[in-house]
């Protein structure tokens, strides 16, 4: 619906007409578009797009109070978040790309009753004409590398979000190049969904989203199948993959400070078998998720009785034993040594602890310190055969790399060898041309003193 009507000045000395489409949401005219130039495409920004902009605003007096176009620097901000007036989340996320409009905004959609000092003043009807150049879906991945993009088709309703063990209730579509090769409505577990088949970008893009909410995720392959894709879907390696989910609820999993000891020990006690079922299917990751969350709840837990303390240790040892088992079947020796290490800290001398603490430390080509961890296992468990088949694996290995580097050494020595030679061989060259020079100087020196003589 177009409105026109008629604006008044506070000293009252004239009228400005107010044209536009009401586009409130209960079109009570707080917010009139006018369209100036039309844009290209069908597709709106969506809530969460980051927006680009170049903007004018004035007041009705015709005084400019702000303008991105003055400091040549276009105006960016997430739309629907909050992070500017009331007019512009409306009016921005009705335009196109290159689309120009003059948007006449209503106190209480701009500065209300306020104003805002010293260029606004209180109860001011606010005109801006609004340029939208680009809009992009929010990056919702910890580093922002563009791995996991989203788009919000319905906003959700307050601010909590599902954690690592929250149930969850969700309807999930999944396409590829157009092509659904996924669609289930479900409950599940968050740190379930390798099970169910989704990949890890799924339960990422979910532990993102409000109750309520449906948005549409673009999921590269680092988060997606990855360069070997899905036989059981059809997925070529390296596909870019797009899923559609709605979070219809969720009941959060509770946090470490919101359980008391007993519950801990509890819930510790359920993960770790739950943890150990996953493991014996061959899902670390899934497994790895249990067992961290038993780490995360007892790790820094204090003022234990007795018994609990006894029982808190033993959970906490097996967790960081487990993790490490997890680590080394996922190849990242790396973080199997940290467990190692934490497993150590309560039994300095636990056989599976220093076992695989050599193994992480064998997976990351570290020999030497490998062999000392094998070599301890060795004497503190002489009937541990696996460990005295590492120690002469560990030795294979270190006189394989004495013997490489040897080599290298060699081929260096060769070449500076060979480089000094060089040297020597021009400096003589230098050497000899420069004698070369000086007899000629001299010969030339006792021509002029001959003729000298003669004259």
């Amino acid at each position: 619906m177009t409105m026109t009507a008629e604006e008044q000045t506070s000293e009252g000395q004239h009228t400005i007409p107010m044209e536009g489409e009401d586009i409130t949401p209960k079109k009570e005219g707080g917010v009139l578009k006018l369209v100036k130039r039309e844009g290209t495409g069908t597709e709106l920004p969506m809530t969460g797009d980051k927006v680009f902009v170049h903007y004018v605003g004035t007041l009705f007096d015709g005084s400019h109070f702000d303008s991105s176009r003055d400091r040549g620097e276009k105006f960016s901000f997430e739309l629907g978040k909050g992070q500017v007036i009331k007019a512009w989340d409306i009016g921005v996320a009705t335009m196109k790309v290159g689309e120009l409009c003059q948007l006449i905004c209503k106190p209480e959609y701009a500065y209300g009753s306020a104003g805002s000092p010293p260029k606004i003043p209180p109860n001011a009807t606010l005109i801006f004409e609004v340029e939208l150049f680009d809009f992009r879906g929010e990056d919702i991945t910890e580093g922002e590398d563009g791995g996991i993009i989203r788009r919000i088709i319905t906003k959700g309703q307050g601010y909590s979000k599902p954690n690592e063990g929250a149930s969850i209730d969700v309807t999930v579509e999944g396409s590829c190049d157009g092509r659904v090769f996924d669609e289930r409505e479900l409950k599940f577990e968050i740190g379930d969904g390798e099970g169910l088949r989704f990949p890890v970008g799924v339960e990422k893009a979910i532990m993102a989203m409000e109750q309520g909410e449906e948005a549409l995720f673009h999921i590269k392959p680092k988060y997606g199948f990855g360069n070997a894709g899905n036989a059981k879907y059809n997925i070529p390696g390296g596909a870019t993959l797009q899923y559609k989910i709605k979070l219809a609820a969720f009941e959060k999993a509770k946090e470490s400070w919101e359980m008391n000891t007993v519950e801990k020990l509890e819930q510790s006690s359920i993960v770790k078998e739950k943890g150990t079922q996953y493991f014996k299917e061959g899902k670390y990751k899934q497994a790895s998720v249990q067992y961290k969350r038993i780490v995360s709840w007892l790790e820094n837990e204090t003022g234990l009785s007795e018994e609990d303390e006894k029982i808190a240790k033993a959970l906490r040892l097996a967790a960081n034993l487990n993790l490490a088992m997890c680590y080394l079947k996922l190849l990242e020796p790396s973080q199997a040594l940290e467990n190692c290490g934490k497993a150590l800290e309560l039994d300095a001398s636990n056989e599976k602890a220093l076992f695989r603490r050599g193994e992480a430390l064998f997976g990351m080509k570290e020999f030497d310190k490998a062999r000392d961890d094998f070599q301890q296992v060795v004497q503190l468990y002489p009937a541990n055969k696996a460990a005295k088949s590492q120690v002469g694996l560990c030795q294979k290995h270190i006189k394989a790399q004495h013997e490489k580097d040897k080599r290298i050494y060699a081929n260096m020595f060769q070449k500076f060898a060979e480089r000094d030679s060089k040297k020597e061989l021009e400096m003589g060259k230098s050497e000899s041309k420069e004698n070369i020079n000086d007899d000629m100087e001299v010969e030339n020196g006792e021509k002029e003193v001959a003729s000298d003589a003669k004259a």
